[in-house]
């Protein structure tokens, strides 16, 4: 074995400070406490901060694909014919025919500003983030004048299934008096709840054909929404439907429309990641600082040990195992406190809101009706490797200067 009896005895012996030495003690249970709170803060931000991503990215590509289609000049005609090309490509599961088109919202007494988007009713039914998320009224009696708005913009509206909203548009319709604000006036057959406040808040589904004739865009759509199951897959079929569809179509995939707010969540994932590592390499100086106070407390001891035939490499792996023990432990506890703490963050949240009194994750600066976190388990083990590795590092020296202690002089003035 590499470390007999003898070395754990002394080691842990070493670590239950006396009285008369009960300082270093306090260093130590520092340190523990050091180590712990890093791993543990590391694993709790890191896990917010994939769960962040993940639902973003869920919410973005549930509603809007992973790729969309759009014509090099105006409306996509003949879209029926193009999206039977584009799903004959390989790795391609759908191909959704869309109208977009922004508008001012009023229910008379409220107004705000929406993205109406219109959908055939069958794909709006197939389409799972909204129709797993219906919190009011059914998509059944989606169609015609029937519209579906996000909780949120029915909430500002002041209108719920049944109300009537009318929809005015930027573009109007030349008269000769002028041109004239277009506007329509729809009922509300249903409300959704993705738990994104973007969406919920400015979102609307109007049918197809209804949005067709209120944008004028003829028989054409605005675009195709493709969906390939695996969204980091979408460049490779992006690359494919290009050479299927030739020059005359624009093809943007979710991370070129998305660019700027996911690179931004990538940028604070990795900052997070090296200043919060920097709490670990705090405890990790915390270890080496109560090492050394050991070693120039025990001098005595080792040349006592080393008089009685004990090597240099004996009194080295005492030493640390001594310190290495602290980071273990440090380690184990901030790792199950981590995992504990991001397990029910929600209702920790809710806990401390209802103490406080405090909305602690407002949906409109955090996108998000709940805190998102997704433990990633290689990540967790990349944490707890580093922590045991700047433990272990922590230790070398101290223990390498207490193995090269000489016996006569630490004894002289005995």
């Amino acid at each position: 074995m590499i470390l007999g009896a003898f070395e754990r005895m002394v080691a842990f012996r070493y670590l239950r400070a006396r009285r008369q030495e009960g300082f270093v003690s306090v260093i130590a249970i520092f340190s523990l406490l050091g180590i712990a709170l890093g791993v543990a803060t590391l694993i709790i931000v890191m896990s917010v901060m994939n769960g962040f991503r993940g639902a973003l990215l869920a919410s973005i590509l549930g509603l809007n694909g992973d790729l969309t289609i759009y014509a090099e000049h105006g409306p996509l005609t003949d879209f029926t014919k193009v999206a039977q090309k584009v799903k004959a490509v390989p790795g391609v599961q759908s191909a959704v025919p869309i109208v977009d088109g922004q508008v001012m919202a009023t229910s008379g007494r409220d107004a705000s500003g929406a993205l109406v988007r219109g959908m055939s009713p069958e794909d709006l039914r197939r389409q799972k983030l909204v129709a797993r998320h219906i919190i009011a009224g059914s998509l059944r009696n989606f169609g015609d004048d029937g519209i579906v708005l996000g909780w949120r913009l029915a909430q500002s509206l002041g209108v719920g299934v049944g109300g009537r909203v009318t929809l005015i548009s930027s573009l109007g319709t030349p008269t000769v008096f002028g041109t004239m604000p277009r506007l329509k006036t729809y009922h509300v057959v249903a409300l959704f709840n993705v738990g994104m406040y973007q969406y919920d808040s400015s979102f609307l589904y109007a049918p197809l054909k209804a949005a067709q004739l209120f944008f004028e865009t003829g028989k054409g759509v605005t675009g195709l929404q493709v969906l390939v199951g695996n969204p980091d897959r979408a460049r490779a079929v992006e690359a494919r439907l290009a050479a299927a569809l030739g020059p005359h179509f624009r093809i943007v995939d979710w991370q070129q429309a998305n660019f700027s707010l996911f690179r931004a969540v990538e940028i604070e994932r990795n900052v997070m990641f090296l200043i919060l590592t920097l709490i670990i390499l705090v405890a990790a100086f915390n270890i080496i600082s109560s090492m050394i106070m050991m070693v120039k407390d025990k001098g005595r001891d080792i040349a006592i040990l080393r008089t009685m035939g004990a090597s240099r490499a004996m009194i080295l792996r005492i030493f640390m195992l001594s310190g290495a023990s602290i980071g273990i432990v440090g380690t184990v506890f901030g790792l199950v406190l981590g995992i504990l703490f991001t397990e029910n963050i929600e209702a920790i949240r809710d806990f401390i809101q209802n103490l406080i009194g405090t909305n602690l994750f407002s949906a409109e600066i955090y996108f998000f009706t709940r805190i998102p976190a997704q433990i990633d388990p290689n990540e967790v083990v990349a944490v707890v490797v580093m922590a045991l590795l700047l433990s272990f590092l922590a230790t070398l020296y101290p223990s390498w200067r207490a193995a090269r202690l000489d016996p006569v002089e630490a004894l002289r003035y005995e």
